[in-house]
């Protein structure tokens, strides 16, 4: 095949960080080239380089064996390059057809010639297998849509080489499914994409190629039939890294957590869990799974007091803790590792010791008469547990802000697990962690489990679900739409019913029933 792409040295130096080592990198016509890495390695930086938002300091770009420079993402487009970046930016009042042509409309006179954009998608969407309707609202349509109007946008611009970066984050399995299908097809028409991504099992699945960064330096590039998942989790990381959970059968005992007909609106008014009943058993992980936005959230901040709700039940230990303080659910045994560890976890501007005794600060030891802090108990707490929970650098004193996106998730896990809670909450509890990160805390979370605490997993990786979990919840618009042992469940049959499937129609369907 023709390259299509070379990159040559590429090094970009940002204050502190040298994020890009002397890389290259070369993209042949017509193929899928993985470019996986931990969080870090300067994956996005390299192709924001390429796509004109940051210039390199030093190297050599070449397109179609012409030496190029790229200053501006215009720069890219002329060249036919394009990315879809995670953060999708789309108009949501508009519809399809207006966002796809925006910018670059097609006009009669002065004004939009709307029937000309539509029938231009409809070509596009017919060419590459994207199907759409050009007329519906992106307020309107899934994510897995919005990411097809993404892509269609990149393409009529004449993109030949698309940027995916981390294309699978927020989709369900058969949204996977249909975007691979889709690469499939861009592949089949001449199109070169480059895939960053995390996710080891999915360019075992879709590449051709796979470029590993790690601290911002090439360790390799290799055929993906060349290689398997512990290979690449190897070369990612530069050490063995255990791949599986492994776990003994839960022992689970009494309830520790009941939820009754719950009733939470979020704080614009919006009702987002209607009626969900569950509990959690000492000794046993009850992951929940289901699409971002169906009220997981919400729930779990209703547990730990941060809303309140507007009827039902909550019950930990068989006490009423519904309109209770998080302060004073804290301190009757909740653990709670949040979703968003900036807005809820940390106080990035607090030393990394002060941010392990958060919520802790008012007791003892680390209180002294008067309100005084005792900073020796402050010290040896946070020496502990630095070496207990491999938070690099280990330095206590320095700010949390300081610190990698994955050793702060470790402040925030080291602290709320040290306290032994007898319900532990764990929400998205390796988003935006490494791979090395991730078999660190999933061990930690199994090891809460084994000592007796029920533990309430919310994640949006169906491998972590998958991995972690005794039993299953699925949560669908508000709704606890169905509970089953882990063995009961895989990826298919969850992604059926998160997106509004219902069991019995799975199950007599002999899990080939979609969704409608």
């Amino acid at each position: 095949m023709a390259t299509v792409l070379e990159m040559k040295g590429i090094t970009k130096q940002f204050p502190g960080v040298l994020a890009n080592d002397n890389i290259s990198l070369d993209v042949e016509e017509g193929e899928i080239h993985a470019l996986v890495g931990e969080n870090g390695s300067g994956k996005s930086t390299l192709m924001s380089i390429l796509y004109g938002i940051y210039r390199a300091d030093a190297g050599e770009i070449y397109v179609r064996g012409k030496k190029v420079e790229i200053t501006e993402p215009r720069d890219a487009i002329n060249l036919k390059i394009g990315m879809v970046f995670q953060h999708f930016m789309l108009v949501e009042p508009l519809t399809v057809a207006e966002n796809i042509v925006l910018g670059s409309e097609l006009r009669r006179g002065p004004f939009l010639d709307y029937d000309q954009a539509v029938r231009e998608v409809e070509r596009l969407s017919e060419s590459y297998g994207l199907k759409i309707d050009p007329h519906a609202k992106i307020q309107d349509i899934s994510v897995g849509l919005q990411q097809r109007v993404e892509i269609l946008k990149a393409l009529y611009r004449g993109a030949e080489i698309l940027i995916l970066d981390e294309p699978t984050a927020v989709l369900t399995p058969q949204e996977v499914d249909d975007l691979i299908e889709v690469m499939r097809n861009l592949r089949a028409k001449g199109t070169s994409i480059i895939f960053i991504t995390h996710k080891i099992r999915e360019v075992l699945a879709i590449s051709d190629r796979v470029t590993v960064l790690r601290r911002g330096k090439k360790v390799g590039t290799k055929p993906t039939s060349e290689t398997n998942a512990q290979d690449l989790a190897e070369m990612m990381v530069g050490r063995e890294v255990l791949l599986e959970v492994k776990k003994d059968k839960a022992e689970p005992g009494e309830e520790v957590l009941q939820i009754r007909n719950l009733v939470v609106k979020d704080r614009r008014g919006a009702l987002k869990v209607n009626g969900a009943s569950l509990a959690v058993r000492r000794g046993e992980i009850l992951g929940i799974a289901g699409v971002e936005g169906n009220g997981q959230t919400e729930l779990v901040e209703a547990i730990a007091g941060l809303i309140r709700p507007e009827s039902g039940q909550i019950l930990l230990n068989d006490r009423d803790i519904t309109q209770w303080s998080p302060l004073r659910i804290k301190q009757a045994g909740l653990g709670y590792v949040p979703e968003d560890r900036h807005r809820r976890g940390l106080i990035l501007d607090y030393t990394v010791a002060e941010n392990l005794i958060l919520g802790l600060h008012t007791e003892a030891p680390y209180k002294r008469r008067f309100g005084l802090q005792d900073f020796r108990a402050t010290k040896d707490n946070a020496a502990k547990l630095v070496e207990a929970f491999d938070i690099r650098p280990p330095f206590p004193h320095q700010p949390a802000r300081k610190l990698s996106g994955g050793n702060q998730q470790k402040v925030v896990v080291a602290r709320e697990f040290d306290r032994n809670p007898d319900l532990l909450i764990c929400a998205q509890p390796t988003r935006g962690v490494d791979i090395g990160a991730i078999e660190f805390i999933h061990r930690q979370v199994v090891a809460q489990r084994d000592r007796g605490a029920a533990v309430l997993l919310v994640s949006a990786e169906l491998d972590e679900i998958l991995s972690l979990s005794d039993r299953i919840a699925v949560m669908y618009n508000g709704k606890i739409v169905a509970v089953m042992p882990v063995e009961e469940a895989d990826e298919h049959k969850l992604g059926f019913l998160m997106l509004g499937g219902r069991l019995e129609d799975y199950q007599a369907g002999g899990g080939n029933s979609v969704a409608g």
